[in-house]
């Protein structure tokens, strides 16, 4: 009987458990710091080029870049594009899912190619002058750029024809480092705004949906597999053998780890569970560094607790990232006890934004954090010598 009572905490050192939480954890640090690379680059030709560095990026900066930046009416639309695409999914899959899992697989290809990206021009940095080759109106492209394409492409006919868990594990790797690198959040404010209307679509889609719809739609959408379209082509083309071996596709739009001790138990977190507060922990660590680099000195409040030493020594992406371990470690816990699928968000959301807003409080960054946090300080007008 106390062992029944206690499962729980067993579960929580489960082969597929812990996975979930360091591969979830490396994506958004890596996805991080691919971000802030790119912003280094960025200003680096800004440099060169003899542009002005304000601290902001320039609009046609970003789209040359292919980076997106979410803007308050976005964020706050964000939410209910995801609400229609998710009930689209849920009732026209069946006739649509050839669509979705082709329109995966081109994703997933592109945003694997950005993953491997690095590890090809260390390899091939030797032999190549990183010069880039034209391709005519396909653009222009390096040998590594070419290298790391290739072996997207191969994985993802791998995973076509195989449908293997770990392959799919991958490619959802690269959506998310993907993801995370390339939309931009430019406040706080905004930060806020897209962050609470996701985890009041999170809880209302696992919570309140089957109500509604008669069925959890999250969890059933997270979880249909697709036909696959070499299967649907075998079909048309008469291919008995092949339709046969063709396996279903489960569409990387989340992280599954099965358990090595328990067979048939496993654990899945959904793509947004992790990109979304991704993005906030992107957007800190970018204003970690900016305040580093400017030399912006903290001017806090009167202080709420005696010592503040801890706070003013502890960055912004250590507090949130510590945050988001927490929060899924409760959302895990959540799961477990009332054996049910949880909204991640409904914990993720208060365990990194609750305190980040309470350390920019302390710190005295909370009112340019919240509204313009890239803008280049202003030197005084008279200097003393």
């Amino acid at each position: 009987m106390a062992d029944t009572n206690y499962d729980w905490a067993y579960s929580l050192v489960d082969s597929s458990r812990v996975s979930t939480f360091l591969i979830s954890i490396l994506l958004i640090v890596y996805g991080s710091f691919r971000s802030l690379n790119m912003d280094q680059e960025e200003n680096q030709e800004k440099d060169q080029d003899g542009l002005l560095s304000t601290g902001t990026t320039p609009a046609n900066k970003q789209n040359e870049n292919g980076v997106q930046t979410i803007d308050s009416t976005q964020a706050m639309f964000l939410p209910i594009g995801a609400s229609v695409s998710l009930l689209v999914m849920f009732f026209f899959f069946d006739s649509m899912q050839v669509v979705f899992a082709l329109c995966t697989a081109v994703l997933a290809t592109v945003a694997f190619a950005f993953l491997l990206l690095p590890m090809c021009q260390y390899l091939i940095r030797p032999c190549s002058s990183g010069t880039k080759i034209s391709f005519g109106c396909c653009g222009r492209f390096t040998a590594a750029e070419l290298m790391s394409f290739a072996i997207s492409m191969g994985i993802v006919f791998i995973w076509i024809f195989t449908g293997h868990w770990l392959l799919m594990d991958a490619l959802a790797m690269g959506l998310c480092v993907a993801m995370i690198a390339f939309v931009r959040l430019p406040s706080l404010k905004v930060s806020t705004l897209l962050l609470s209307g996701l985890l009041i679509y999170d809880v209302f889609w696992v919570f309140f949906s089957t109500y509604i719809f008669n069925a959890n739609v999250m969890v059933k959408v997270a979880t249909r597999p697709a036909d696959n379209p070499v299967g649907i082509v075998a079909q048309k083309l008469n291919l008995p053998r092949a339709v046969k071996d063709a396996p279903q596709l489960s569409l990387p739009g989340k992280l599954v780890f099965p358990s090595y001790h328990n067979n048939g138990h496993f654990s899945m977190l959904g793509l947004g569970d992790i990109v979304m507060p991704g993005l906030l922990l992107c957007f800190v660590m970018r204003y970690d560094h900016w305040k580093k680099k400017h030399g912006v000195q903290e001017q806090p409040p009167k202080p709420l607790v005696p010592n503040l030493t801890v706070v003013h020594k502890l960055t912004y992406f250590h507090c949130s990232l510590i945050g988001y371990f927490i929060g899924l470690l409760t959302a895990t816990i959540a799961s477990e006890v009332y054996r049910a699928a949880q909204p991640a968000l409904l914990y993720l959301v208060p365990f990194t934004l609750l305190p980040l807003l309470t350390m920019a409080y302390l710190k005295g960054d909370l009112k340019r954090m919240w509204n313009e946090p890239f803008l280049a300080p202003t030197l005084p007008k008279y200097l003393e010598v």
